[in-house]
C-alpha cells in the first residue's frame, strides 16, 4: 500500500536528531506505508510547511553533494533489521522536477532523428558534410546518405515509460510535493526493454536536460529492479560528521590547505632514507582573510545542543593537542613574520533555540588551553582553541556563493576574547 499523501501531515514525518546513540541518521528512510526525514541536531525546522518542503529537497541536495556512496552505509544487524536499499533520490527528484517544470506534461520527442543509410528523405547538407563520395566522372556518387529517421513507435515508447517514471516517483516521494497523483501508466514494468529504450535515446540526443531526465530514469529503473515491496529504502548517511566537515571546508576553506599539513619525518640508520615524511597531520579547514590566518576544526559535536552536560561534549586533549600543532606550522612555517593565527572548533547549534541566550550565525561558548605549552599562563594566540557554534540549518541552506560577510562574522566570534582583553589593558 502506497503512502496516502492525502492525509500526510509533512512536519509530522520530520526528525531532528541529538546524534545520541541509534540516533545519528540524517536523511529520509521509508517503505510502502510511511516516510521519515531526519535532520541534523542544530536544525529549526521553518514554520511553513512550503519552506519546509523546500528545506527537505535542500537537505537531500547536500547529501547528494557532500556524501559518496561508502558514506551512505548504514551499521545495521543483518540478522534483524529489515533489508534495506541505497535509494537514488536526486534520480526520483530529476524525474518530479521535470513533469513540474513542464506544467503535468510528458516527455516528448522535439528533436529530429538522424541515421546512414541508404533509403529514406536524404539530408544533403548533413549528407556533404559528413560523408565520402565517389568520383564518377565529373559527379559525385554518395553511396550512403544521412537521412531523416521517422520513429514514431520509439517516440511513443519513450513517453510511456517517462509516465512510468513519474507515477513511480510520486507513489515513492510525492508526498514531498503535493497530494495529487498523476495518471497511472499504460505500460508494464520491463526493465531491458525501459533500459535498452532510455539508453539509445540518450545516446542520439544533444539536449543536456534531457540527457539529465533519461540518466535520472535509467537509475529509476535500475533501482525499481532491486527493491522490492517489503525492502525499506533510504537516502542519508549515519556520519553526517563528514558532510559537517566538508560543508565548513566549502565555505571557508582555501583550495590548497594541503600546503598547510604537518608532517613527521623519519630518518633511518639502517636504510637511505633521510628526512621521509610520515603521513601527515590533516586540519579540517584553513581559512586566511584580512592577512590573518585561521585553523578550523569541523566537530558535529553536541555541545552546541547539550551545553548542561559539560565539557565532556566538547573536543578533548587528543583533538585540543593536534589543533595546537596545526596553529604551530602554519604560525612558524607557513606565514609572513608578525602574521597572527588563530585557531578554532566548529560546532553545530540552534541559533533559534538554545541555553546559550545567543542568536547570532555563529557564537564563541568556550575556550580550550594546553597544560603542556611552553607558557600555560601566558601561552601563544593559536594555543588559545576557540570553541564557536554556527547555525545548523543556514549552513545547510548556504553553502555556495560568496561567503565574506559569513568570514567576517566567523572572525568577531574567533577574536572577541582577544580583542575584549585588549580593550581591559588598555584601560
Amino acid at each position: 500500500m502506497a503512502i496516502d499523501r492525502e492525509h500526510f501531515v509533512i512536519r509530522e514525518h520530520c526528525h531532528i536528531n541529538q546524534n545520541g546513540d541509534g540516533d545519528r541518521f540524517v536523511g529520509v528512510k521509508a517503505d510502502s506505508n510511511n516516510a521519515m526525514i531526519y535532520f541534523p541536531m542544530g536544525y529549526e525546522l521553518p514554520a511553513q510547511d512550503d519552506e519546509l518542503r523546500r528545506d527537505i529537497k535542500n537537505l537531500f541536495q547536500v547529501l547528494a553533494t557532500f556524501t559518496e556512496k561508502t558514506d551512505r552505509v548504514l551499521e545495521m544487524d543483518k540478522f534483524t533489521a529489515p533489508q534495506s536499499v541505497d535509494f537514488p533520490i536526486q534520480a526520483y527528484l530529476n524525474v518530479i522536477n521535470y513533469y513540474l517544470d513542464h506544467n503535468g506534461s510528458y516527455y516528448t520527442e522535439t528533436e529530429t532523428a538522424y541515421k546512414v543509410d541508404k533509403r529514406g528523405k536524404t539530408h544533403w547538407g548533413r549528407t556533404i558534410k559528413t560523408q565520402t563520395p565517389m568520383v564518377q566522372g565529373k559527379s559525385l556518387l554518395y553511396l550512403n546518405q544521412v537521412v531523416r529517421v521517422n520513429t514514431p513507435d520509439l517516440n511513443r515508447l519513450i513517453t510511456r515509460i517517462h509516465r512510468y517514471c513519474v507515477y513511480e516517483s510520486f507513489e515513492r516521494i510525492g508526498w514531498l510535493y503535493t497530494t495529487n497523483s498523476p495518471e497511472q501508466p499504460d505500460i508494464t514494468f520491463d526493465k531491458n526493454m525501459f533500459l535498452a529504450t532510455l539508453n539509445a535515446k540518450l545516446g542520439s540526443t544533444n539536449n543536456d536536460n534531457d540527457k539529465k531526465l533519461f540518466r535520472s530514469m535509467i537509475a529509476m529503473i535500475e533501482f525499481r529492479d532491486n527493491q522490492t515491496i517489503d525492502k525499506q529504502f533510504y537516502f542519508g548517511t549515519d556520519k553526517f560528521e563528514t558532510v559537517w566537515e566538508r560543508l565548513i571546508d566549502k565555505v571557508f576553506g582555501v583550495p590548497n590547505k594541503d600546503d598547510y599539513f604537518p608532517h613527521g619525518l623519519w630518518t633511518e640508520r639502517y636504510g637511505k632514507n633521510k628526512g621521509k615524511p610520515a603521513s601527515a597531520l590533516e586540519p579540517d579547514t584553513i581559512m586566511i582573510y584580512g592577512g590573518k590566518y585561521y585553523v578550523l576544526d569541523a566537530k558535529y559535536y553536541r555541545y552546541g545542543i547539550l551545553p548542561q552536560y559539560g565539557p565532556g561534549l566538547l573536543p578533548q586533549s587528543s583533538d585540543i593537542n593536534k589543533q595546537i600543532t596545526y596553529g604551530q606550522f602554519v604560525k612558524n612555517q607557513r606565514t609572513p613574520d608578525g602574521a597572527q593565527v588563530f585557531n578554532a572548533f566548529i560546532m553545530p547549534y540552534n541559533r533559534a533555540n538554545n541555553q546559550f541566550k545567543i542568536n547570532g550565525l555563529f557564537g564563541n561558548v568556550a575556550e580550550a588551553v594546553g597544560d603542556w605549552v611552553d607558557h600555560p599562563d601566558n601561552p601563544e594566540i593559536y594555543e588559545r582553541v576557540q570553541g564557536i557554534v554556527f547555525d545548523t540549518r543556514y549552513l545547510l541552506k548556504n553553502y555556495d556563493g560568496n561567503h565574506d560577510s559569513d568570514k567576517e562574522e566567523l572572525i568577531r566570534e574567533i577574536e572577541k576574547p582577544f580583542i575584549a582583553e585588549n580593550a581591559d589593558g588598555e584601560d
